[in-house]
């Protein structure tokens, strides 16, 4: 008698097909070619990306800290790199009305040590003004270094949901790399584990087998009401809020009409 296990026409709607394992070993193997292919374009991309000529800022600009006002040269830390997430705001929303996306992106690096051991500092930049971007940084529990860049003119300053990487010699600062989109997802760790399973992102743009389930908008697991359930609407908050203690349901989005 034929079983499930040794038969793939009978695996369950919307899964992968039951084999045995050294079938499976050779499907494997096979995408593992591609994998080790698109791994070595990868670092021939990355090759490229170090041979970039750069651009001298001014890095005596002022940008503004838990310390008030410091040259934009100390985020170094006294490295000779630094890498920097530009997080954007909305100016005056609480903590739940502000951009979930950036949100999630800072929740992935709460802690820079490894860069630290390469030499490379890491900080947060977003264009609110101080007193909200400290309140949103104790509330989420960061620890990273975050500074408010509001009214700086680029590469330092402009727009905001982007990774920026700088380079120092001394005093000399400069602008080696920046990247948005789809680019930053390097630092959302939890997008490459994601697509590593059956059933990746669950989103719609996804090429999925026939009798997969049904994928929802892009990124919708960014925001989510109290009970898990994903929502852009006003009762959502950017998922990791919901890991805060003390953290309550709310009834505005924030950003899109009046909040309290």
């Amino acid at each position: 008698m034929t079983t499930m296990r040794d038969n793939p026409s009978t695996a369950s709607h919307g899964r992968p097909p039951v084999v045995d394992l050294a079938t499976w070993q050779a499907a494997r193997d096979e995408l593992l070619v591609r994998e080790k292919s698109h791994t070595r374009e990868g670092d021939a991309i990355a090759a490229a990306r170090r041979r970039l000529p750069m651009v001298e800022l001014d890095g005596t600009v002022e940008v503004v800290g838990p310390d008030g006002p410091v040259p934009f040269v100390s985020l170094f830390e006294g490295r000779d790199e630094l890498v920097v997430y530009k997080h954007m705001w909305y100016d005056g929303a609480p903590h739940q009305g502000q951009c979930e996306g950036c949100t999630v992106t800072a929740w992935h690096v709460k802690d820079a040590v490894y860069l630290n051991a390469r030499g490379v500092s890491f900080a947060i930049l977003t264009t609110g003004q101080w007193d909200e971007v400290a309140s949103f940084v104790e509330f989420m529990g960061y620890t990273q270094p975050w500074y408010s860049v509001r009214d700086v003119e680029p590469p330092v300053g402009g727009s905001m949901g982007s990774a920026t990487c700088f380079l120092r010699d001394r005093d000399r600062v400069f602008l080696t790399y920046s990247t948005t989109g789809r680019g930053i997802e390097p630092i959302d760790g939890s997008f490459g584990l994601l697509d590593m399973t059956p059933y990746g992102r669950s989103e719609a743009w996804e090429d999925n087998p026939e009798g997969w389930p049904e994928g929802r908008d892009p990124c919708w697991y960014w925001r989510s009401d109290a009970d898990g359930n994903a929502t852009w609407g006003p009762t959502g908050r950017p998922v990791p809020q919901w890991t805060r203690p003390g953290v309550t349901a709310e009834d505005t989005l924030g950003r899109n009409g009046p909040w309290v």
